[in-house]
């Protein structure tokens, strides 16, 4: 009976231990369980916190001009831009310069308000596909970044009127796309990598304004008439050997540079554009060398005020003009030596008036387009140059024999 009673007392002492261990295994299980909870909204928390910090630390940056609302960052540290940036949605501009900005946003097609996207002076290696989504904004500076491609989804800005990828050294190419783009004027392609005009380029109809300076450019394209809207050219800094015939047909066209390349040849027909008020030639080693006459003498004063004026038209249009007068005249005076020294078979019958007249037309065209000799003459190297010089002789020819 004593035995029974102990072995009792033992399974009861077993059973409210085992109670016992498993409430506690219980408690702390929900106390682990508590502690990750409370781990994640604390990480929560600090998370919401931060994004509120940043936040209120963007806002300052918020300024208002002409009725315009402007994000302005400059010279500080933001490598990539947060999240909740989209909650300034409202902002029209963003003016963001010397931050060591690496990529723009996919989010940025969120600001639906955005008219000028200013990111120049970063380290942005690429533009978004979601750029394309922003249909009102006019201007995209994009200049000193690291920019080696551009999407097609850029021709979908159709309010885009400023395009500036100057220095980003490594671009080359431009998408066929970007021609959808009607309303585009200024485009900036300097200091990049190109070794030809863009075809796009070519095709975008309200072109006014073109930079290429400091690429690689060998050629302009024969068609570059098309751009009719054209004004302004600069292609210094390249490697132009010569230009084509089509660019006399670029009648609004009123400043062309052409410094630093390797021109030998100024096309004949370029006197004709009235239109050209500066053009500059300077450091091409033209075939002639041709120096403007000096001008009046005037006090120290007005020589310093002038200087810089005077040194841009060394190379000007005036220069331009005589050049080709310079040109025209050596190759007058090469045909002269011709007709002098050409052989007098039909000496009979050379003073015949009506013989002469046609023997004279066709000795002017067999010289100009198939002797070797004009060729020396870089200046009319082109058919197209040497077609006009046969006309100026024909001219002459006639006022010869009617005289």
């Amino acid at each position: 009976m004593v035995g029974v009673v102990a072995c009792g007392a033992v399974a009861s002492i077993k059973a409210l231990w085992e109670t016992r261990i498993t409430k506690i295994s219980r408690e702390e299980e929900e106390q682990r369980k508590r502690r990750r909870g409370g781990g994640a909204s604390s990480r929560l928390c600090v998370g919401v916190w931060e994004d509120r910090a940043v936040l209120a630390r963007l806002k300052q940056k918020l300024e208002t001009e002409d009725g315009r609302l402007i994000l302005r960052i400059q010279q500080e540290d933001w490598k990539s831009l947060p999240g909740c940036l989209v909650r300034l949605s409202q902002v029209q501009e963003w003016q963001i310069h010397r931050t060591g900005l690496q990529s723009i946003p996919p989010f940025i097609s969120s600001f639906q308000n955005l008219l000028v996207l200013d990111l120049s002076r970063n380290s942005i290696t690429e533009i978004p596909k979601q750029i394309g989504q922003l249909t009102r904004l006019r201007e995209l500076l994009l200049s000193y970044n690291r920019v080696q491609f551009v999407p097609e989804e850029l021709s979908g800005c159709e309010s885009l009127e400023r395009l500036d990828l100057a220095m980003n050294r490594s671009l080359d190419t431009l998408p066929d796309q970007l021609s959808n783009l009607k309303k585009l004027q200024h485009l900036d392609l300097s200091m990049n990598d190109f070794c030809c005009v863009p075809d796009c380029v070519v095709g975008l109809p309200a072109l006014q304004w073109l930079d290429m300076g400091g690429n690689r450019l060998q050629y302009l394209p024969d068609d570059i008439h098309r751009m009719e809207e054209l004004h302004s050219l600069w292609l210094q800094r390249n490697q132009l050997e010569k230009l084509p015939g089509n660019i006399v047909r670029m009648q609004r066209l009123d400043t062309l540079v052409l410094s630093s390349n390797r021109l030998r040849d100024i096309p004949p027909l370029m006197e004709d554009m009235s239109n050209l008020r500066f053009v500059n030639f300077r450091d091409n080693p033209l075939t002639l060398d041709v120096t403007l006459p000096c001008r009046k003498t005037k006090s120290p004063g007005e020589e310093e005020e002038e200087e810089e004026e005077e040194d841009r038209e060394m190379f000007g249009r005036e220069f331009m003009q005589m050049y080709i007068q310079e040109a025209r005249k050596r190759a007058y005076a090469v045909l002269n030596v011709h007709r002098a020294n050409k052989p007098n078979d039909d000496s009979a019958n050379y003073n015949n008036h009506q013989r002469r007249f046609i023997y004279e037309f066709i000795y002017l065209f067999t010289f100009m387009f198939l002797e070797d000799e004009i060729c020396s003459l870089s200046v009319y190297d082109s058919m197209f140059g040497r077609l006009h010089l046969f006309i100026y002789f024909c001219v002459k020819i006639i006022q010869s024999e009617t005289a």
